[in-house]
């Protein structure tokens, strides 16, 4: 089994190479269309700005192929800026239209006194909706968040963890065989290790 990583000249993705590699799977890094189309699972990583970001997918002929990626039922998987460039767009990029695969809007992280933004640091989850990234995995674990910008998802039925920093923040989504998690796994300790093991472990499915 073939796990993709799309390589978009975007921050924090050898980390997760790293991770996989850790957990003993097999991994590719590519930017190829083709390459990817043959991975079994695909992952989206990213640390960066959202219009930056969305224009190097553009660049490297990326988007269409992620559409299409998701739309033949193949595990998706949306890792930090990954997870909001799946969204319709972005406050830090007004105008710039996100992959519009999941419905919601990425929001700046309300300032308020004595909270630091970005978010740097490790906040515990509330799960909910029964996500299967999450099997094994305990309420209020902590894992680690680099943001300054969060989700807000349209449908309340795909958020499967949310975390609080000065608001609600939709932590992690799934959709038929579309996930998201706004929090680092490949940073978060044994349990975020979980979390991509659980990810890796994914049937595919025709949704």
């Amino acid at each position: 089994m073939m796990i993709g990583i799309i390589d978009y000249d975007a921050g924090n993705i050898k980390s997760v190479e790293k991770a996989l590699i850790h957990l003993g799977e097999e991994v590719v890094l590519s930017r190829d269309p083709e390459i990817l189309a043959k991975a079994d699972k695909v992952i989206l990583p990213g640390v960066g700005s959202f219009g930056d970001c969305m224009a190097n997918l553009h660049r490297f002929g990326l988007v269409s192929a992620i559409r299409e990626l998701v739309k033949n039922g193949r595990p998706f998987l949306g890792i930090c800026l990954g997870l909001q460039l799946l969204f319709e767009s972005s406050e830090e990029s007004p105008g710039v239209e996100g992959l519009g695969i999941l419905k919601g809007k990425i929001l700046k992280i309300p300032s308020a006194p004595g909270l630091k933004i970005p978010h740097m640091g490790w906040n515990s989850l509330h799960l909910q909706n029964d996500g299967r990234l999450f099997r094994g995995i305990p309420e209020d674990t902590y894992v680690y968040f680099v943001h300054s910008y969060y989700l807000q998802a349209e449908e309340p039925e795909i958020v499967r963890a949310v975390t609080e920093y000065g608001t609600c923040i939709h932590a992690s989504v799934e959709k038929g065989n579309v996930f998201g998690c706004q929090f680092h796994p490949e940073k978060s300790g044994a349990m975020g290790l979980k979390i991509l093991e659980n990810f890796a472990g994914l049937e595919r499915e025709e949704y």
